[in-house]
């Protein structure tokens, strides 16, 4: 799968992401919005995101957490990972909290 991570995504994350055999872009320390222009999966820790759940895209993945530490982003993220196969992201809209998650569907 395409995914592009943003700087607040552990860099534990992006290696495990890549070792998983997916392409990783990691936007961090740059100008870098290649997601929506590649097609690719964001996965990012800024909820303002959620406010594109209308929009068209590639899949979004928000992990909003009360306390968050590098460990919990991470188990966050691959959960989502492992919960829904690359063919389901297309429009969807995901946000892990530490106990619960939404999803939205953009059709």
């Amino acid at each position: 799968m395409k995914i592009c991570v943003d700087e607040n995504i552990p860099l534990i994350s992006v290696v495990w992401l890549k070792d998983s055999g997916h392409d990783v872009l990691d936007i961090r320390g740059t100008a870098e919005q290649g997601a929506q222009r590649e097609n690719r999966l964001l996965i990012t820790t800024d909820k303002g995101f959620a406010a594109q759940r209308a929009e068209s895209h590639y899949g979004i993945l928000i992990v909003r957490l009360r306390q968050p530490n590098e460990q919990k982003i991470h188990t966050r993220i691959i959960q989502a990972i492992n919960q829904y196969p690359e063919s389901d992201w297309q429009g969807l809209l995901v946000v892990m909290r530490d106990a619960v998650q939404s999803v939205w569907r953009n059709v």
